[in-house]
């Protein structure tokens, strides 16, 4: 087969399905933080992958690794036992800092597919304590526990149970019905979260401690700290979702702890991607080793409630893409990306607050997960074009100026650096962003 005489973005146009608004970038290699197009035009990369480069683009450590483990182990499937896997999983358990295990898959969205059948089977298999309608007043225990409690704004994946754990509608648009088993509160309103965990048939809370997708909004820790004592309360499960913000991008292992300041607050499941692997299409969750007693009268820990046959992928933690992700940990701790991120990450939120543009509203963030809010008449003061969004636009201005981003919404743009990013990168990146406020259009 001859090679194409269509550009890339005439074959894309041809072959690929479109479910991405894509940027008209046609990117060709990276190396630390930056990438190169077809072009040979330079960008400094702040959206990262969406917050997978964690290491930087072509680490020569992960090169080096992953060549080595090419020739020697690519795949084996999940029939078997593999060195490189079991080693990646004593080591999220240690990132974690409690007991429990580790089931891997290929994706963020899958890594919540399987919390999500961790509370059904915890619903169905374990046994439910009596509900109270009120103080003294006791029920029969429901006899079907399944229904998730989730945020409004939250972002769970794109798989059909996904979008019905999302807290958004726009993802759900053209896809019902809805998988069922799951009810929304508002981010950080313990009363609601109250309000909805009393509710019969209640199983799980799932939370991001940090909603990357909506423009970077990070929980309080008086809410982490509700929704562990509802969820020992009514013995329920408390589950995060970790896929943007965990494995080091807010300065610590677990987002949580980022937020917390200690260990106070112990989830019973979590979930990872991005990050995890630097760029190889890895996710993973944990979960803890807390007893569950059975509706028969046995115990065992949660963390071997899904046994053989109840879940399973063919891809996930592959010897080849375990080393690599094994590396990645190991450059980030090694190499001080875990203060990096705090003091860059603090670094790029003041630089950016010290514009002191109207056009920006409110910088947020944590660690080297940053978001800048646009002013409410950002669209009107820049003369956006009718049925572009003031991110869209903003973004695209600063991929001309040579400066990758990523949009939240409509108001809001996301940095996601690599967690080796330097002051003068961040320097960089300030600079082409005052400049393009300057002269937006």
């Amino acid at each position: 087969m001859s090679a194409s005489t269509l550009s890339t973005r005439e074959l894309y146009d041809r072959y690929v399905i479109p479910t991405y608004g894509r940027f008209d970038l046609q990117l060709a290699r990276g190396e630390g933080s930056y990438v190169w197009d077809e072009a040979s035009k330079r960008y400094l990369d702040f959206g990262a992958g969406i917050a997978v480069t964690s290491v930087g683009h072509c680490h020569p450590r992960v090169v080096r690794v992953m060549c080595e483990q090419m020739a020697s182990l690519v795949h084996t499937s999940n029939l078997y036992y593999t060195r490189p896997q079991a080693v990646l999983a004593e080591r999220l358990v240690n990132c974690v800092g409690a007991p429990g295990k580790v089931f891997f898959c290929n994706s963020g969205a899958e890594a919540n597919e399987a919390l999500y059948k961790l509370a059904r089977k915890f619903g169905n298999e374990g046994e439910p304590p009596a509900a109270r309608h009120s103080v003294g007043e006791m029920i029969e225990p429901c006899s079907s526990r399944h229904e998730i409690i989730t945020m409004l704004g939250s972002f769970h994946g794109r798989t059909l149970a996904g979008i019905a754990a999302t807290g958004q509608e726009k993802v759900k648009k053209g896809f019902e019905p809805m998988v069922q088993g799951f009810t929304y509160v508002p981010f950080n309103d313990s009363p609601a979260l109250l309000a909805a965990v009393q509710e019969p048939g209640t199983v799980a809370i799932l939370l991001e401690p940090v909603q990357g997708e909506r423009g970077i909004y990070i929980a309080d820790a008086d809410f982490l700290r509700q929704a562990r004592g509802l969820c020992d309360r009514h013995n329920l499960l408390l589950m995060f979702d970790e896929v943007q913000c965990g494995l080091g991008r807010t300065g610590d292992w677990c987002g949580w702890k980022s937020i917390l300041g200690t260990d106070e607050v112990l989830p019973d499941a979590i979930s990872w991607a991005k990050g995890i692997a630097g760029g190889f299409p890895l996710g993973a969750i944990w979960v803890s080793d807390r007893l569950v007693h059975l509706k028969g009268g046995a115990t065992l820990p949660l963390c071997d409630l899904l046994g053989p046959g109840s879940h399973g992928t063919t891809f996930g933690g592959t010897p080849l893409v375990s080393t690599g992700a094994n590396e990645v940990l190991s450059i980030i701790e090694e190499e001080g990306m875990l203060e990096n991120a705090r003091v860059m990450g603090a670094y790029a939120k003041a630089a950016i607050e010290k514009l002191e543009s109207p056009l920006i509203k409110e910088v947020r963030g944590i660690g080297l997960l940053l978001a800048f809010e646009l002013a409410d008449d950002f669209a009107e003061r820049v003369a956006v074009p009718k049925g572009q969004t003031a991110a869209l636009y903003l973004v695209n201005a600063l991929h001309e100026a040579g400066l990758l981003s990523v949009p939240s919404g409509a108001q809001a743009v996301r940095w996601l650096p690599p967690l080796n990013v330097s002051q003068s990168e961040i320097d960089e990146a300030v600079a082409i962003l005052s400049s393009v406020l300057l002269s937006p259009s």
